[in-house]
């Protein structure tokens, strides 16, 4: 299987992406001349590690039969100051609402997105470090 990605330059430092039919706008910051018009692409990075994991996660907690009322997903990514500027750690912070939820059930839905399932975490372990964090709260 092949995935391809097709990205047209927009003038300045804009950029549209066509991602399977969507349409993704990235522009650099103001501050270096951009025009602010879109996402910066790195970020897109912490962006796609989100998805794929949440995916995941919501697919195994069906499975699971473990109803929530609402989930987000925040990532914290630390760059280094050298060029290339990259990013050398992602921390993954799952948050959960809902009624007596299980932390045992969403702790292993999460462990099998990280550590089985999710493409994107895969590839981004083998470049820095990954910690994830559990927050419940009961409505």
């Amino acid at each position: 299987m092949k995935h391809t990605v097709e990205t047209k330059w927009n003038k300045g430092f804009a950029f549209e992406a066509n991602v399977g039919g969507h349409k993704i706008a990235m522009d650099a910051d103001e501050s270096i001349g951009g025009g602010d018009s879109g996402a910066r692409p790195k970020q897109l990075m912490l962006a796609a590690l989100a998805g794929c994991t949440g995916i995941d996660v919501i697919s195994i907690l069906n499975k699971m039969r473990v109803e929530i009322e609402d989930f987000d997903i925040k990532i914290e990514a630390d760059v280094t100051e050298e060029h290339p500027k990259h990013y050398n750690k992602m921390n993954v912070i799952y948050k959960f609402r809902g009624k007596d939820l299980d932390r045992e059930k969403i702790q292993k839905a999460i462990e099998l997105s990280q550590e089985r399932y999710c493409g994107v975490s895969a590839v981004y372990k083998k470049a820095m470090t990954i910690t994830y964090e559990i927050v419940l709260e009961n409505s």
